[in-house]
């Protein structure tokens, strides 16, 4: 017996590092019967399907989307206004949508349908593209949504159980609040990064400056690596929380400058930022090299992890990671790694022929 999903179609709509990551993960952990991507990128489409992301695919809009029980706007945060507006007369009226845009308060301003429910996961990359794209991303991550007066409270309830599944920690704020604080967590470190950038590269010793860049200034500017569009996007879209921060940015440094001077003044406030720093908690995703894995489909009863161990221990093969991704009324997930791929084909074999739906997840 197949669990059931939390939906019947799930589409994503932007088949990016993101949205192809939120794609594999709901295939992963079967959140749905069919996740299809729209993309007007037809390559972007083809990579995703060749991969396993998605079950099938659109480059446009169109009477398909009647069939969604929910979509995920992953494209950038300018464009996610406008893409709603397109898709919603061919969207039934009981169907969710949630957004993974970086700045919330325009987009909750302007959209008017009770089933949308504004989001943002805290996750991401310095590599952009659905060939990056990894369930693993959003474990353990941060996933913001910022429901507003207009939007159905079961609709919101329905978006956090997604989230959760998906293996994400779903937190509610104030759209004006998310903007203003990831203003300072999230978009002014990037303008930091590309100001020290500049800083080093045109300063007429690039070549030197170039040579002895270390490990902190490495750190300090790799958020600069990522996709120039998107970062501009994500920036200019939040412009006067940012503009806000930088300000502040520029006050702290400020006064760090005139506490040079005093190596005991300089002192405690190093001594206070590394006691800061140091309390911000660490998200923990994996910190094994990847191994061949498998995600199987489980009904909740009794006796399931027993059929699993048992199929693979009949079929000689030796199981060297097992967790329980998530268990529903009607069931859940469970993943398994292996030694090597020649293991995970002979797992596959035996864990289907015991009546389990299993698929892989790409190293």
């Amino acid at each position: 017996m197949k669990p059931a999903r939390l939906f019947g179609t799930v589409v994503v709509a932007g088949v990016g590092l993101i949205g192809g990551s939120i794609a594999l993960a709901a295939r992963q952990r079967f959140v749905a019967d069919r996740v299809v991507g729209l993309d007007p990128d037809g390559e972007a489409l083809e990579v995703a399907s060749f991969h396993g992301v998605i079950d099938a695919a659109h480059t446009a809009p169109g009477e398909w989307l009647r069939e969604a029980d929910l979509v995920v706007l992953a494209t950038p945060s300018r464009r996610i206004a406008g893409l709603l507006e397109e898709i919603e007369p061919f969207l039934r009226a009981d169907a969710l949508v949630t957004d993974v845009g970086s700045v919330k308060a325009p987009i909750a301003r302007e959209a008017m349908r009770s089933t949308f429910v504004p989001g943002h996961p805290m996750a991401g990359s310095d590599r952009a593209g659905v060939r990056h794209a990894d369930a693993a991303l959003l474990e353990n991550a941060v996933w913001v949504l910022t429901p507003t007066s207009r939007t159905d409270e079961a609709a919101t309830a329905k978006v956090e159980g997604f989230v959760e599944t998906l293996g994400a920690r779903p937190v509610r704020l104030d759209p004006e609040q998310h903007d203003r604080l990831v203003a300072t967590v999230s978009h002014l470190p990037y303008v930091t990064a590309v100001a020290l950038t500049r800083l080093a590269t045109e300063s007429g010793e690039a070549e030197w400056t170039s040579l002895l860049a270390a490990g902190g200034f490495r750190d300090l500017t790799r958020v600069a690596s990522g996709s120039p569009v998107m970062s501009r996007d994500m920036v200019v879209a939040n412009a006067g929380a940012v503009a806000d921060a930088v300000d502040g940015l520029i006050g702290e440094l400020e006064r760090l400058k005139e506490d040079l001077a005093d190596a005991d003044a300089f002192g405690s406030v190093a001594v206070a930022a590394k006691q800061a720093r140091d309390a911000i908690p660490v998200v923990r995703r994996s910190v094994l090299g990847p191994r061949p894995e498998v995600v199987l489909a489980v009904p909740d009863t009794p006796g399931q992890l027993m059929r699993i161990t048992a199929a693979c221990g009949e079929a000689d093969v030796n199981i060297k990671e097992i967790e329980v991704l998530s268990i529903r009324e009607a069931g859940g997930a469970v993943r398994l790694a292996f030694e090597d791929q020649d293991t995970l084909e002979r797992a596959v074999v035996a864990l289907s022929a015991a009546g389990f739906e299993a698929r892989q997840r790409p190293i």
